[in-house]
């Protein structure tokens, strides 16, 4: 009985202590379970708030301008160069909640903002003051530096905050910038190609691949400074230029002066973001000669170069009187004509044209509508209407010459890349375009017409107006245009439009040129001469030796355009 007794008390014992370790196991696994259970809990309750936050935000400006944005995407210009990127940057950030219920400063918002002022001279102290007595989250200042950041800091006020942000940064600055355009503080773009491109600069699926440009930062440098340089020169109010690809379409440089930087928009005079190159609409004067010589060849109206045309008195068309700025001679032939830039020859050419011809190819050429382009802002051209559509005799003959008909610079662009790459025209583009993607275009002149162009226009800049846009080697043709501005009561003599539109190498040409300066003043550097001989010529000239290396095309002293045809035909001399 005893060793029974024994055997079952131990066998009992035994049971229970394996209860015991159950029990404690048990004990330790829902320890465990409740411990995970509260980090799951504490997780899902933070992913919730984040969320809620990324939605709704937190009742500030700050939760909703880009605390922790993803970055846009790059602009790169054809050769990957870098236009426009994201970079993390501090910002000044006024959070009055940050003590709790209490106070939002420790000292009063008048000695907190003349704090401020003593970091950022450039600063309003009554702007400050207001905006850290408002109570109001904001921010006080975009895009600080880590030092500004620091000494914010030293002042011991809880409230200014430094968050991380992804700001836009232009790390070529004002160059290009009305291509570019700018991204305001809500992260969205403006005016430029970060307007275009917005939804594919901020989409996540492809904001990882830069947005490219037909864009050269080398060609664009290069313009942008020799255009400023024709504006001190002259006293210009300002300037526009291109270069464009005449077989694509392909803007590789396009710049509007004065420029802005959008780097620092917010203290720029808005008024530079206005685009001369797209936006603003011109008389372009004498360089829309060729375009009309070209059209009345093209229709068989003038088949002879050296047929002579009465030049030495007006024309008297009705009420108006067209006449040249020089006595040329009793009558001139087109090369002469062209060479000396003849109003009178030219209008008498589009007379026996006629209306519905010459607006038919300047229909064909874009003029009336606005230029082709992804940029937003496009000007519409003031094209003239007529009685039920017609342009009377009289429009014809000053439309031929450039006057009567306002348009872009870009339209007389992709107008000259018709005239001189066998006549065909298509859209100006700033996106790089792969071969097959170059649009078919639509046929305006002739082929034979083009060559003929061709010769045409290499001739006035050898012997003629443009002769200052001769650059050695580069077999440069070209056309000046000298138009008076329109203004109150009529046409203002003392105010020109100056452009000279220009194409190179003639032999075969690769790119249009044009250079244009608005109110050019007769100065030292220009012989006191106000016209584009003088002013616009001169920077093509300067232009294309700088360029025309970059872009494939070296200078050769022994090739040219073959004149011999028509040289017999010119007394050399200067017009405009």
């Amino acid at each position: 009985m005893t060793s029974i007794t024994a055997s079952t008390a131990l066998a009992s014992g035994r049971v229970q202590l394996v209860n015991v370790r159950q029990r404690s196991l048990l004990v330790a696994k829902l320890r465990v379970y409740l411990v995970a259970a509260l980090f799951t809990f504490i997780g899902v309750v933070s992913l919730c708030r984040i969320a809620w936050l990324g939605v709704a935000g937190d009742g500030s400006e700050h939760a909703a301008a880009g605390d922790g944005q993803a970055p846009r995407g790059e602009i790169v210009d054809r050769n990957g160069v870098p236009l426009a990127r994201a970079f993390p940057a501090y910002s000044l950030w006024f959070n009055p909640r940050a003590l709790g219920d209490g106070p939002a400063l420790v000292k009063s918002p008048a000695e907190v903002a003349a704090a401020l002022l003593r970091i950022f001279p450039d600063e309003d102290l009554a702007r400050l003051t207001a905006k850290l007595a408002s109570g109001k989250p904001q921010y006080l200042r975009r895009r600080i530096m880590p030092e500004d950041a620091n000494r914010i800091h030293a002042l011991g006020e809880p409230a200014l905050e430094f968050p991380r942000e992804n700001e836009r940064y232009y790390p070529q600055g004002s160059m290009a910038a009305h291509v570019l355009g700018y991204v305001s503080a809500d992260g969205r773009g403006h005016v430029g190609m970060e307007q275009v491109y917005d939804k594919q600069l901020t989409d996540p699926a492809t904001r990882g691949t830069p947005a490219m440009l037909s864009l050269d930062t080398r060609v664009q440098g290069a313009l942008e400074d020799e255009l400023m340089r024709g504006i001190q020169m002259s006293a210009a109010k300002g300037a526009a230029g291109i270069v464009l690809d005449v077989d694509s379409g392909e803007i590789v440089a396009l710049a509007s002066l004065p420029s802005f930087n959008p780097n620092l928009i917010d203290q720029e005079n808005v008024s530079n973001i206005f685009n001369r190159v797209s936006n603003q609409v011109y008389e372009l004067g004498s360089t829309f000669k060729p375009i009309s010589i070209a059209a009345a060849i093209d229709a068989g109206v003038v088949t002879d170069m050296s047929r002579r045309y009465p030049s030495g008195a007006p024309l008297h068309i009705g009420g108006f009187e067209i006449h040249d700025s020089h006595n040329f001679g009793a009558s001139l032939n087109i090369p002469e004509a062209l060479i000396h830039s003849s109003n009178i020859v030219t209008a008498q050419v589009a007379d026996q044209l006629g209306g519905v011809r010459l607006k038919r190819v300047m229909e064909s050429l874009g003029m009336n509508a606005r230029p082709q382009i992804e940029l937003p802002a496009k000007g519409f051209p003031l094209w003239p209407r007529g009685e039920k559509g017609q342009w009377a005799r009289i429009t014809t003959m000053t439309v031929s010459y450039g006057h009567g008909l306002a348009v872009t610079p870009l339209h007389l662009a992709s107008a000259y890349a018709a005239l001189v790459n066998g006549g065909i025209w298509r859209p100006a583009t700033l996106r790089r375009l792969a071969p097959g993607q170059i649009p078919a275009g639509r046929r305006v002149f002739k082929a034979s017409t083009s060559a003929r162009m061709r010769q045409l226009l290499r001739m006035i800049v050898a012997d003629g107006t443009g002769k200052k846009a001769d650059a050695v080697g580069y077999r440069v043709g070209g056309k000046t245009g000298s138009a008076e501005k329109p203004g109150a009561g009529g046409y203002r003599k003392t105010s020109l439009i100056a452009t000279f539109a220009a194409a190179f190498p003639m032999d075969r040409p690769r790119y249009v040129v044009i250079a244009m300066l608005d109110e050019p003043q007769g100065t030292q550097a220009t012989s006191g001469q106000r016209t584009a001989a003088w002013n616009a010529a001169p920077i093509v000239g300067r232009v294309v030796p700088r360029i025309g290396p970059l872009l494939g095309v070296m200078p050769d002293a022994t090739r040219d355009i073959d004149i011999s045809d028509l040289s017999p035909l010119v007394a050399n001399g200067d017009g405009e």
